[in-house]
């Protein structure tokens, strides 16, 4: 079985504002991604049109894999080939594993940082094993802009909220394309599920408790309380 990883935190301040979190959401059951095939590390393609590219050589040639045929890499002036699929890593899915985690770490420890950090460094390490996965599973807002041909908006499971002015707890829509229908309805969307009472995480109830058992006694974590991160 593998392991779907989103980073998704939610946190409250004492004034009761939303602390921090990473901004993705999760709208719809994704399950059925367990049932992806073992050994390979599936993603969504990230896209290159947004300044914070603005450093690679993609940005500047007006080349995104997620058109590849709009802009074509100019291989033959450059003398390369495309540059790999890219993934963003606000949401993958991986079956972790101990033999894995050693090989990753001895190879954080010799790579030199990058712009995007944990992200260029999971793209570098799993270069040869990353299959995409459609962007329903990880819409990056900017894909609503900038490639609105590949978006099923109703068909949307995953949000990331990483576009400049998108973040819910933020969000006044004065930022470049925060006045669009789409970007309020998904902020409203994120806030119904914050404000939802019956989502919250409940410690000690049965579920929770039995999931941690099961666990345990798998001998697959140590469980250890902690205070919120908020």
């Amino acid at each position: 079985m593998g392991y779907v990883v989103v980073y998704a935190v939610r946190g409250v301040r004492e004034d009761g504002v939303p602390g921090r979190g990473h901004p993705v959401q999760v709208f719809d059951n994704i399950d059925h991604l367990f049932d992806l095939d073992k050994g390979s590390f599936y993603a969504v393609m990230d896209c290159f049109c947004e300044k914070t590219w603005s450093h690679t050589p993609q940005y500047k040639i007006g080349y995104c894999q997620q058109c590849p045929d709009r802009v074509a890499w100019p291989e033959r002036e450059l003398g390369v080939p495309p540059p790999p699929l890219y993934f963003n890593a606000g949401m993958f899915v991986h079956e972790p594993s101990l033999a894995t985690a050693k090989v990753l770490l001895n190879r954080l420890v010799v790579t030199d940082p990058t712009p995007f950090a944990e992200q260029d460094f999971l793209n570098m390490f799993f270069r040869d094993v990353y299959k995409p996965i459609p962007p329903v599973y990880n819409l990056v807002l900017a894909m609503l802009w900038r490639h609105p041909e590949n978006v099923q908006l109703e068909k949307v499971k995953v949000v990331h909220y990483c576009a400049a002015g998108s973040k819910p707890w933020r969000y006044t829509g004065e930022e470049a394309n925060m006045d669009r229908e789409d970007i309020k309805m998904l902020v409203k969307k994120w806030w119904d599920i914050y404000n939802d009472e019956g989502l919250d995480y409940k410690a000690g109830d049965e579920t929770t408790n039995l999931l941690r058992g099961i666990l345990v006694e798998a001998g697959a974590v140590k469980y250890f309380p902690a205070p919120s991160a908020a």
